[in-house]
């Protein structure tokens, strides 16, 4: 598999990442080798709080919420999806599967050999890291979901998800960082904006971040839709505590929040919480608190 990797220095003038860089090698299903980056924060015998982030993001998203995180006396594990980040980007948009991206982070949990883990996942990362929940439950201690979903294709997305794949296909350039500022409510700075920018030196970089809206199951008969009713049928008798917060002003997930809460057994009696004041990044709005409901969370279940 072909692939590129972004240069180190266009990450040296990053605002607010002080974090030192971690990387593992899955393989690539195709004969090679990809190179995963990831964040290892906190004391390394603390069972971790996993922070997966989805499109068009990566690791950056959570530099607000991982100190806090940390300061709690968990380990933070937060790595950029294969595509993304410091992550190696295949250049071929027909090399990005959703089975592909499941089976990569997989291999990172196994390799790092994470148990007890709290996940926290957002947009892509939902819908990657719950297929990975459902595959290994027995790693997982606790969930929080946050503007996600698990689609099987078997309910229309709504117009605003079409509007967006729309979008993610013939915008020009396709700005990462102008795309999380129209996500966020409080709106993020132009040295933010460069940041998300800062994975990808030109378009040939951008494959991952074109091709995923398009591998969103939107049909029964999509390659992704009988995996995600697989991983339905394992994670409705799952009864780990599962904790739901989602942003108010994410017009594209907007509701749901009920599917997990009536799905999931163990949402049952939860503290959920739509926050005001965020949106579809809500890690940028609300970081600090998104945390500290984390932290309440772990302490409680």
């Amino acid at each position: 598999m072909q692939f590129l990797r972004t240069p180190d220095d266009r990450f040296d003038t990053l605002v607010d990442y002080p974090f030192d860089p971690n990387y593992v090698e899955v393989d690539d299903t195709d004969g090679g080798a990809l190179r995963v980056h990831y964040l290892d924060e906190g004391p390394k015998e603390a069972a971790p709080v996993l922070l997966m982030h989805g499109e068009p993001t990566w690791s950056y998203l959570y530099r607000h919420m991982i100190p806090p995180l940390v300061a709690a006396s968990h380990r933070v594990i937060a790595p950029d999806l294969v595509g993304f980040g410091k992550s190696d980007k295949p250049a071929a948009r027909s090399d990005y599967t959703y089975q592909r991206h499941v089976d990569w982070m997989s291999d990172v949990v196994g390799q790092l050999d994470l148990k007890e883990v709290t996940l926290f996942a957002q947009d892509w990362g939902g819908l990657i890291g719950l297929r990975l929940v459902a595959a290994m439950p027995t790693r997982f201690a606790r969930l929080v979901i946050g503007n996600t979903a698990l689609p099987t294709g078997d309910q229309p997305m709504g117009p605003e998800f079409a509007a967006w794949r729309e979008y993610s296909q013939t915008a020009e350039p396709f700005d990462a960082g102008r795309i999380v500022f129209g996500g966020t409510t409080s709106k993020i700075s132009p040295d933010e904006i460069a940041a998300y920018n800062a994975p990808y030196p030109d378009a040939s970089y951008q494959a991952g971040a074109r091709q995923f809206p398009m591998l969103v199951p939107d049909s029964p008969d999509d390659p992704a839709a009988a995996p995600n009713r697989a991983a339905w049928q394992v994670l409705r008798g799952l009864d780990l505590p599962v904790l739901t917060a989602f942003g108010a002003d994410d017009k594209i997930m907007a509701g749901v929040e009920k599917v997990f809460q009536k799905l999931m057994p163990g949402a049952a009696g939860q503290d959920h919480v739509v926050l005001p004041g965020a949106a579809h990044f809500l890690q940028e709005d609300v970081g600090p608190e998104l945390a500290r409901r984390i932290n309440a969370f772990i302490a409680v279940t």
